[in-house]
């Protein structure tokens, strides 16, 4: 797999990174990356697409807007995939709330810059279409997560998805971000954490989340993250790049 920095900015995400090394250059020179902290909000449902975003490192999560008012997650992506899923289907306008749900990084194509790249490279294509497939997948899962499992098998699979896509062990993620992507009220939610910490399986002060025992983690989650981790980029090796 090749390996490209943006500026200072090492390229992590997986789109970019299964593309062939003419495409990946294309890419890397219209870009513009930088950083993206936690609880930004990166656009609104029903605004106009602008750009692609590309995360290499961190969480965006895809809320929707409830009958009662609050925003809860469908979906998240981090460097496996691309944020503007509808533009590539023909879409013109964002269809759910983009907010950043862990710190990170990315970078921002310009629309004229993507139908340059796809006319130029059928890769670009291809790989983005194979993504959307996996992102539908995560969506149904995500679907029949909240109605058959637990609270703490269902925050224990966020912090997964998480930890797959940031660097090391550690990040920083708010107990109430966690509440609002998940639907759950806040005192659920530290309630779990603090029985996660409590079996050492997770440790958590201020925000500042380290995931302890990965393995014991992943026993307290259910079913819906291997499948959505076995339909992600993520699990692709470099036998399966390139497109």
């Amino acid at each position: 797999m090749n390996y490209c920095n943006v500026g200072q900015f090492p390229i992590h995400n997986r789109i970019i990174l299964f593309a062939r090394p003419q495409a990946q250059d294309f890419l890397a020179a219209r870009m513009t990356t930088r950083e993206m902290k936690a609880g930004e909000t990166i656009s609104e449902a029903g605004a106009p697409f602008t750009h692609l975003i590309f995360p290499h490192e961190g969480v965006i999560s895809l809320m929707s807007r409830t009958s009662g008012g609050r925003l809860v997650e469908e979906a998240s992506i981090g460097r496996e995939g691309f944020v503007g899923f509808p533009l590539i289907m023909g879409g013109k306008t964002a269809i759910n709330n983009t907010v950043v749900q862990v710190s990170g990084y990315a970078s921002w194509l310009a629309i004229s810059d993507l139908d340059e790249a796809m006319g130029l490279y059928e890769c670009i294509r291809k790989i983005m279409l194979s993504y959307a497939q996996s992102l539908i997948i995560q969506l149904m899962q995500s679907i029949a997560c909240v109605s058959l499992h637990s609270a703490e098998q269902r925050i224990s699979r966020l912090l997964l998805h998480a930890h797959d896509r940031v660097t090391g062990t550690q990040f920083h993620v708010t107990q109430e971000t966690l509440a609002d992507a998940l639907g759950l009220r806040r005192a659920t939610v530290s309630e779990i954490c603090n029985e996660l910490a409590r079996r050492r399986i997770i440790s958590y002060s201020r925000g500042s989340l380290t995931i302890v025992d990965r393995q014991g983690l992943e026993l307290c989650a259910c079913d819906c993250y291997r499948h959505i981790h076995a339909a992600s980029f993520l699990a692709r090796t470099d036998a399966d790049n390139q497109f």
